[in-house]
C-alpha cells in the first residue's frame, strides 16, 4: 500500500519515473454511485489537463447516457445502441446496459491494441455507468479491467460523496464498498471525496487516520439517536443497536486499510483539489506498474506453458505414427 505524507496527502515514490512501465500513461476507471459527481469530475479533469498542458484520452463506457459533457475519444454508444438493445431483447434499463456492455466486451481486445499505443498520453480516463454495479460486479467489467492492468498500469478512483459520508455509518458503508470493489477488480484504488466546496472533507480524513476521533464520532452519533440525514436515521435504526455494533467492528477491521489509503478531496464544481488527485494517482500508479508486470508474467507463464503441452502432444502423436508404422 502506498504510504502517506505527515500531512496525509500520498507520497510519490520516485521508482516510478525510472521504471519501463512510467513511459505508459496511466489508466484510470472512473467508478461511482449515481450522484456522486463522477461525470463532472471527468469534465473537470479535462479542463485539468488543459491547464496544465497534460494529454489525457478518455473513453465512455454508459451506453444510456444522453448528453457527455467532455470531449469523448471512444465511445461505447457508437458501437452499441442501448435503446436498440433494449428492444431486441426486452430488457429493462439495467439489464439494457449490462448486455450493452457484454456486447462491447467481446470487441474491448481491439480498444486495449489503440490504448496500448497511446505512448504521448498522461493519462487514458474511462467513465463507467452510474449504475457501479452494472460495472464493478458483471463479468463483462472484470474482463475489461483485466485486460486493461495487463497491459496498462490501471488505477480505479472510487468517488464518494462527502456531504454524505459526514454520517458515521454511511462512511463506513462507503468505505466498505470500496475495499470490496478493490478486492474484486485487482487495481490499486484512490478514494475521491467530491463536493468539498458544498462541505469540508476535514472530518472524514480525520476518521481515516485517527481511530479515536472515528469511535468519538460513532460514540455521539448513537448518543444522538442517528442524526445526520434523516435517510441515513432510518437506515441504522436510529443509530443504536445492531447497525452501532456492526460499524464499530467494521471501522476497527476496515482501518488497517484505509489508514494508508491514497485519498483526495476535491471539488468537480470548482476544480479545488486536483492537485492533491493528481498526487494520489502518482502514488497509486507505483502499485499499479508492480500489478501489470506481475499481469504480464503470469500470462508469459501461461503462454510458455501452453506451447509445451503442445509440444509433448506432438511429440507423443511423432511417437504414435512411428509404432504404427512398425506395426
Amino acid at each position: 500500500m502506498a504510504s502517506s505524507s505527515a500531512d496525509g496527502a500520498p507520497a510519490v515514490n520516485a521508482s516510478a519515473v525510472a521504471s519501463p512501465a512510467a513511459k505508459k500513461p496511466v489508466v484510470l476507471l472512473i467508478i461511482g454511485m449515481a450522484g456522486t459527481g463522477k461525470t463532472t469530475l471527468v469534465h473537470r479533469l479535462q479542463h485539468h489537463a488543459a491547464q496544465q498542458r497534460k494529454s489525457m484520452y478518455f473513453v465512455n463506457l454508459d451506453p444510456a447516457v444522453l448528453h457527455v459533457p467532455y470531449n469523448v475519444n471512444i465511445d461505447i454508444r457508437d458501437t452499441v445502441n442501448y435503446k436498440e438493445v433494449m428492444q431486441q431483447y426486452q430488457l429493462g434499463p439495467n439489464g439494457a446496459i449490462l448486455t450493452s456492455l457484454n456486447l462491447f466486451a467481446t470487441k474491448f481486445h481491439q480498444v486495449v491494441s489503440l490504448l496500448e499505443k497511446k505512448d504521448n498520453v498522461d493519462w487514458i480516463v474511462i467513465d463507467t455507468p452510474g449504475q457501479i454495479e452494472v460495472f464493478t460486479w458483471s463479468a463483462s467489467g472484470q474482463l475489461m479491467t483485466e485486460a486493461l492492468r495487463a497491459a496498462l498500469p490501471t488505477v480505479a478512483l472510487f468517488v464518494a460523496d462527502t456531504t454524505r459520508c459526514m454520517n458515521p455509518h454511511t462512511f463506513v458503508s462507503t468505505m466498505l464498498y470500496s475495499s470490496g470493489i478493490m478486492l474484486k477488480q485487482q487495481v490499486p484504488l484512490v478514494v475521491v471525496f467530491n463536493k468539498v466546496d458544498v462541505v469540508t472533507a476535514d472530518v472524514v480524513v480525520s476518521w481515516m487516520r485517527d481511530e479515536d476521533k472515528w469511535e468519538t464520532a460513532l460514540a455521539g452519533e448513537s448518543a444522538e439517536g442517528g442524526g445526520g440525514h434523516a435517510a441515513d436515521a432510518l437506515a441504522v435504526g436510529g443509530g443504536g443497536g445492531y447497525a452501532t455494533t456492526l460499524a464499530q467492528s467494521l471501522a476497527l477491521f476496515l482501518h488497517e486499510y484505509y489508514e494508508d489509503l491514497p485519498f483526495a478531496c476535491v471539488s468537480a464544481a470548482s476544480g479545488a483539489g486536483m492537485d492533491q488527485l493528481e498526487a494520489a494517482v502518482a502514488a497509486a500508479r507505483v502499485t499499479a506498474e508492480v500489478e501489470m508486470q506481475q499481469a504480464q508474467a503470469h500470462a508469459q507463464e501461461v503462454r510458455t506453458a501452453r506451447q509445451h503441452q503442445q509440444l509433448q502432444a506432438l511429440v507423443r502423436d511423432g511417437a504414435g505414427d512411428e509404432e504404427a508404422g512398425r506395426s
